[in-house]
């Protein structure tokens, strides 16, 4: 257990560091360029590299020792983030340094994600994934509610470079809790050695694996349908918010909304989620759905950060109950293998959101809403009319469509009965 608390606390300090990072690079471009596009653009270089990378990453994880993955990902990152603080020196930053920059840092968080998530079945006995898994949400939730109001007081003391150079401190921070731990071995199944073969080929294998267990592919579906409208709810609330209030505003509503994670993940990491997980993803979804429709109801800041609190409060259940599923289900040596194909397949979805979102907001939905605009007498009237409250009725039928499609995949016996149908390979694996 030591060692994987250490391991945490590392990457804990280096979330922080990115999220402040993310929080003044997002300001500073929605400020420069005024575009919800640009913006959301950042999320797509976030995002896409990653999701491109994760097959073959998975498979590396599997062949290597995992805590060297870990570890050069880490140091990757690091490199990228130090680059952008370079360049502002230099007064030479532009927002493509910015996408290329956070491109690479993309591809280092391909390798590092699903080989963090790994490490619980080799460092941890089965009955504390969920809460381990509540730990690591612990972790992200830390990455959202500190930085924001954080950022926003480094940045008038110390300016945007020295709060990016702050995240690369805390990369080197969690590249240090990584040089002084060590990971078991693993021994390979006999599924695994039968599988091995080119780079390609496994790869190949964790979509296999996946395909040929029902009820996880079926699960798989699931949050690859809901990603997608959660992905435009992400990168659109920022703009959304900027429309009717201030950065400083802004701040405190990812900051106090945020902390519902922070509760959220508290709540996993002591409780470790219902015993039947299945019941704490399609529950907290359905609670997400809510939470979503309302911040699209009105342009005010209390509304927005109770709804916000709320749908983060659900993120970490959702997700801690889900990791659990495929952590019992999954084979630990070919975990690097089927995670990465899984976190790829379900991620996909993220940046065609990201790129639909810019768009949708600035030419579509938000016209619709403007004064004289086609839903301005209709619509207009029960959520307002002005900047922001197209991207305000997006909002709205993300948060139904969630509800919507959450029901009706509980009524699939497949999907509902997963824990029931697939036997437990991870039994008592421990340090």
């Amino acid at each position: 257990m030591q060692t994987f608390l250490l391991i945490w606390f590392g990457q804990v300090i280096s979330l922080i560091g990115s999220g402040l990072t993310g929080f003044a690079l997002g300001v500073w471009v929605y400020q420069t360029t005024g575009s919800a596009t640009q913006f959301s653009l950042i999320y797509l270089f976030t995002e896409l590299p990653a999701i491109i990378i994760a097959p073959i990453a998975g498979v590396i994880a599997d062949r290597w020792d995992r805590r060297w993955v870990m570890l050069l990902s880490d140091l990757g990152s690091g490199l990228s983030t130090f680059v952008i603080v370079l360049l502002l020196w230099s007064g030479q930053l532009e927002i493509w340094h910015i996408y290329l920059t956070m491109a690479v840092s993309s591809i280092c968080k391909g390798f590092q994600e699903p080989t963090y998530y790994t490490t619980l079945t080799i460092l941890l006995p089965k009955k504390h994934f969920g809460r381990a898994n509540g730990m690591i949400q612990l972790g992200q939730a830390a990455g959202k509610l500190f930085p924001p109001a954080l950022a926003g007081i480094l940045v008038g003391i110390i300016q945007i470079q020295g709060v990016i150079l702050i995240d690369f401190a805390t990369f080197l921070f969690a590249v240090c809790t990584l040089l002084i731990v060590r990971f078991p071995q693993l021994e390979r199944s006999s599924e695994s050695k039968a599988h091995q073969g080119s780079l390609w080929g496994e790869a190949a294998f964790g979509w296999n694996y996946i395909v040929a267990r029902p009820g996880l592919l079926m699960m798989l579906m699931f949050f690859i349908i809901t990603n997608f409208t959660i992905g435009m709810a992400q990168v659109l609330i920022t703009p959304m918010v900027l429309a009717f209030a201030n950065a400083e505003v802004l701040g405190k509503i990812m900051s106090l909304g945020g902390s519902g994670w922070l509760f959220g993940s508290i709540l996993m990491s002591t409780w470790g989620g219902p015993k039947r997980r299945v019941i704490g993803v399609f529950g907290f979804e359905i609670l997400l759905g809510i939470s979503i429709l309302l911040i699209g109801l009105r342009p005010n800041a209390i509304l927005i950060t109770i709804a916000a609190f709320t749908g983060f409060f659900s993120v970490p259940l959702i997700t801690g109950s889900s990791n659990a599923i495929w952590q019992v289900k999954v084979a630990p040596d070919v975990q690097g293998r089927v995670f990465a194909m899984r976190g790829a397949i379900a991620w996909s979805s993220f940046p065609l959101a990201y790129l639909v979102a810019g768009p949708l907001a600035d030419n579509v939905f938000g016209p619709l809403l403007m004064t004289g605009g086609a839903l301005s007498n209709t619509v207009g009237e029960f959520i307002g009319v002005g900047p922001g409250r197209g991207i305000g009725l997006l909002f709205i039928l993300v948060g139904a469509f969630i509800i919507v499609a959450t029901v009706a995949a509980y009524q699939i016996p497949r999907l509902r009965l997963v824990e029931d149908e697939l036997p437990d390979v991870v039994e008592h694996n421990a340090l």
